[in-house]
């Protein structure tokens, strides 16, 4: 199931595009958003897959909006302006669609997307936004996972740390889940990287991990003991 929400300053094109999810399979709009500020603050709680945006919006124009997000989201750009075209799909958005458009038009969208996620192999590495930039990062570089407040901050092997905007559970649900886990409210780790538990701390290589209460049974799943 696609989760997705929309952002538009008009009304009535919030609700054309919740009349067309509605009739749809595989995908839930979860929310939709007249300002931009109500939608990034939702961003930071709950992931999604997909943004319904508009372009031409009074604050922040849609593009920069989008290219300012922390998160790793998959966008279909909705506007009465077709203009923007070239610069939508320079941010690899997955479609452009000019209002008024069509429920076909609309689905035919929404099924590039899955239609991409059907295609694609199990990606080996994380896309995420920090210091003004996309950065992709192999999955098997990751050290460990560190929740700092409203950050997180990524320790990877040679190279400098990275610290993004971003909630542990968000960046949780983009990492494979056989390969890493949540072992503390402040720590993600790859499970690979576990050398032992001693003392209800988890003993990596180079760093040595509490394990919280809560996730205790967890990880006894995973590694077979505690």
């Amino acid at each position: 199931m696609i989760k997705a929400i929309a952002i538009d300053d008009e009304i009535l094109a919030l609700k054309i595009i919740e009349t067309f999810a509605s009739k749809m399979d595989g995908i839930s709009l979860e929310k939709t958003f007249h300002k931009q500020s109500d939608a990034e603050k939702y961003l930071r709680k709950f992931p999604v897959d997909l943004i319904f945006l508009d372009i031409q919006m009074p604050n922040k124009n849609g593009l920069d909006f989008y290219k300012d997000l922390s998160q790793d989201i998959k966008v279909i750009f909705t506007t009465a302006f077709s203009e923007y075209a070239v610069d939508a799909f320079d941010v690899n958005a997955i479609d452009y669609l000019v209002k008024p458009f069509s429920f076909d038009r609309f689905q035919k969208a929404v099924e590039k997307l899955s239609l991409k996620s059907s295609n694609e192999l199990q990606p080996q590495h994380l896309l995420i936004r920090a210091d003004y930039k996309l950065h992709k990062i192999e999955f098997e570089d990751i050290i460990l996972i560190e929740g700092l407040d409203d950050y997180i901050q990524i320790h990877l092997k040679n190279a400098p740390k990275i610290t993004a905007r971003s909630s542990m559970k968000n960046i949780l649900v983009k990492l494979p889940e056989k390969d890493f886990i949540r072992v503390h409210r402040s720590y993600i780790l790859p499970v690979k990287a576990i050398k032992g538990i001693v003392n209800k701390n988890i003993h990596l290589e180079d760093f040595i991990i509490p394990v919280g209460e809560t996730y205790k049974d967890d990880l006894k799943k995973i590694i077979g003991y505690y």
